[in-house]
């Protein structure tokens, strides 16, 4: 007997070495935007949302954050024979500002390839998951066994099916997903700043 697991969806986690000097330089280029201009809102709720065009104000950390993004959907995207590609991806970009209580609701990223987040500060959830704040993935399968039997599971590979899963954030790591996968952020509870930045990646 051969079990073929198909339909598999990628999440890319990365941590960035050195990362600290990079958010160094990051928090403070946004703390000084949210000063000065207005938040947007689109998925958030609550908090401050940047415009999407981080990647001309933020400085030389933001256009190396965005290298490495770019250079990570590089090493992992194929054609569809499984070949390497090279692609000089466009790009958006945005900052986010979490208190308590905000966060995200669930959404996805119509027009682009890859999406990604990248944590400048995690407002110490790392350290203390109660804090909540978690990016929360929906499975794209649907509702899988719990619309008959959530007590059953499709063997060891489909245990999750049907449930959403969660990366908690930690400062200096980059999560990267397909563009259409929809996704939320849960409500921060801690009392600090939930810093990330966003961006999408298009041909």
């Amino acid at each position: 007997m051969n079990v073929n697991i198909l339909f598999g969806t990628p999440i890319i986690v990365v941590e960035l070495p050195d990362a600290a000097t990079l958010n160094a330089a990051l928090s403070t280029t946004i703390f000084e935007r949210e000063k000065s201009h207005p938040g947007t809102q689109h998925s958030n709720l609550g908090g401050w949302q940047s415009d999407w065009e981080m990647d001309r104000w933020g400085g030389a950390a933001a256009i190396r954050l965005l290298a490495i993004g770019r250079n990570t959907a590089n090493r992992i995207t194929t054609d569809r024979q499984g070949k390497p590609v090279s692609i000089a991806w466009k790009a958006n970009m945005w900052a986010n500002i979490n208190r308590s209580g905000h966060g995200n609701e669930f959404h996805s990223h119509p027009g682009s390839f890859w999406s990604a987040v990248y944590y400048v500060d995690d407002g110490g959830i790392d350290a203390d998951p109660a804090l909540g704040g978690e990016l929360e993935f929906m499975d794209p399968r649907g509702p899988g066994p719990a619309m008959y039997a959530p007590q059953l599971a499709y063997g060891s590979a489909g245990l999750s099916v049907g449930a959403n899963e969660i990366v908690r954030p930690k400062a200096g790591r980059m999560v990267m997903f397909p563009a259409w996968l929809l996704h939320q952020v849960r409500p921060y509870k801690g009392t600090q700043q939930r810093i990330s930045i966003a961006f999408n990646l298009s041909l």
